[in-house]
């Protein structure tokens, strides 16, 4: 195998994800690198590939955060009033599938009879459980891409459809078809589960070692993970297809999902450059204070917007105080003349353990799963609890308030639970985006043309009202990038027949 690196970046930008070994043999080769890049390194470079596409300033922080109104902007404006540009979709999908070529290329060395037995070699575990944990990850990363765009091109390891043409070598497949969403779906869901059903065998294993920075390698979180999130896309699949849903809920339920928020998905960053969270870089780094945390947010965790009406610990962990010691959010979706109404120092920025160097971020963590039981259990009481308890213990409220917290907790009902889903899920910008669209809770976000501020300025009174750019309401997905109008014209118009047109309120299959 020639180094990965080489051939991912330079196909991915030239066309799609397809890279062949035999087709650029000659510009592959690099007489100062090794010619042998061993699994547990690409799985670290797809893992580090996949989290900052996730995480990237363009999709996460001037896309997802804004839509979900955890961020607002208190500069420029244009996207939190959704105004995106077509270009943020590029570096998302583009490095996106950079990650999903490495773990295919895991997955290729596990299987060829001559590299498999050297696959296994220096502790990366067992072919069986290496091509299961990219499976995983793979899955999560094209329910990710899919819940953006909608239809796109899919590989799938154990389903030879062929509207599965993604990642395909030997021969190359550099215009590969887009499948639709609904196949995407129940793929998924079969892919984890087998996935997970492989892992069972061997849970006290562990498979790529360090190099996996998720879960340290550990046999047993990734089985858990795999049946997490099958359950998160199959109550998503419940309204569609309640059979195949149920099923797989059942299943993945039974076998055992995360129980603690030990169990939770987590990619945690350096403190060494250039290897620190997106975040950091793009605020700390380059000394930038283009987020703020959202008044929405702010409001809601003071007691004094939505459902709850007393005070949130989360508060100090989400936000920092400004100049004053004082919690203020930055008005969310101001027009363009109005963002630098409020200077830095009288807003609050995003608190310290999301905009550390070392950040963690959460994939997927327990306190979803608990939501999630409750909510297919008809907004069962138990888990609502559990899930609340478990966010504001991950995020480190003190004994104390946990207890007086729940106390004040309302009965659990489809809108209290949805909206603690929401306030757990802070950070995690398009899940959280995702769940607003398929639910459409909570119901305190702001909506075209409510006031966000209303004040003084020169003297004068003056009142904003909240009027996007584009639209009427929080955008269904992100267009395609504009390289896929020329490079696979065929099969992207193709997509929009089966999906509709490619704007940002054309919904997506699971949301019709």
């Amino acid at each position: 195998m020639k180094l990965s690196h080489i051939i991912y970046s330079t196909l991915v930008a030239l066309s799609l994800f397809s890279c062949s070994k035999d087709t650029f043999n000659e510009i592959n080769t690099d007489p100062n690198r090794p010619a042998k890049v061993p699994t547990p390194s690409l799985f670290l470079s797809a893992e580090r590939q996949i989290v900052n596409a996730l995480r990237s300033e363009s999709i996460h922080f001037r896309g997802a955060q804004l839509f979900a109104q955890y961020f607002s902007q208190n500069i420029y404006t244009d996207q939190s009033r959704y105004l995106v540009s077509a270009t943020y979709s590029d570096e998302y999908w583009t490095n996106t599938y950079k990650g999903l070529n490495n773990l295919n290329e895991i997955i290729t060395l596990n299987e060829d009879e001559g590299t498999k037995v050297e696959s296994e070699a220096n502790g990366a575990g067992y072919n069986a459980t290496q091509i299961a944990i990219s499976r995983i990850l793979k899955s999560f990363a094209f329910h990710s891409l899919t819940d953006v765009f909608g239809d796109i091109p899919y590989e799938s390891y154990g389903n030879k459809d062929e509207d599965f043409q993604a990642l395909k070598r030997n021969p190359d497949i550099l215009t590969p078809k887009y499948a639709s969403q609904e196949k995407i779906y129940k793929d998924i869901l079969n892919e984890l589960k087998v996935a997970a059903d492989t892992l069972a065998k061997y849970k006290s294993g562990i498979t790529f070692g360090s190099s996996d920075i998720i879960y340290q390698g550990k046999n047993e979180n990734w089985f858990k993970f795999a049946n997490s999130l099958r359950l998160r896309l199959a109550v998503r699949l419940l309204a569609k297809d309640k059979a195949l849903a149920t099923q797989h809920i059942e299943d993945a339920l039974e076998k055992g999902v995360f129980t603690s928020n030990a169990d939770n998905a987590g990619f945690v960053y350096s403190t060494a450059s250039p290897y620190e969270s997106p975040l950091f870089r793009a605020t700390v780094t380059a000394n930038r204070k283009d987020f703020a945390v959202s008044h929405v947010l702010i409001d809601v965790l003071k007691g004094e917007r939505g459902p709850f009406k007393f005070p949130d610990p989360r508060l100090a962990k989400y936000a920092k105080p400004n100049s004053k010691n004082v919690y203020k959010g930055q008005p969310y979706g101001l027009p363009l003349e109005a963002g630098s109404l409020f200077p830095v120092d009288s807003i609050s920025l995003p608190g310290e353990l999301i905009n550390k160097a070392n950040a963690n971020e959460i994939l997927q963590e327990y306190a979803e799963v608990e939501f999630l039981i409750s909510e297919y259990k008809g907004w069962e009481q138990s888990s609502y609890e559990k899930g609340v308890k478990a966010s504001l213990e991950r995020w480190g409220a003190s004994a104390d308030d946990v207890t007086i917290y729940l106390g004040n907790l309302p009965k659990a009902n489809k809108e209290y639970v949805l909206s603690q889903k929401y306030l757990a899920l802070f950070g995690q910008g398009i899940e959280s985006w995702t769940e607003i669209r398929r639910t459409g809770y909570p119901l305190f976000l702001v909506k075209k043309n409510e006031v966000v501020w209303a004040g003084e300025v020169q003297g004068k009174p003056v009142s904003y009202t909240f009027v996007p750019e584009v639209g009427d309401a929080i955008p269904s997905r992100l267009v395609y990038p504009l390289n896929e109008q020329s490079t696979n014209q065929v099969n992207y118009r193709a997509a929009l027949e089966n999906q509709g047109d490619d704007v940002q309120f054309t919904k997506l299959w699971w949301n019709k």
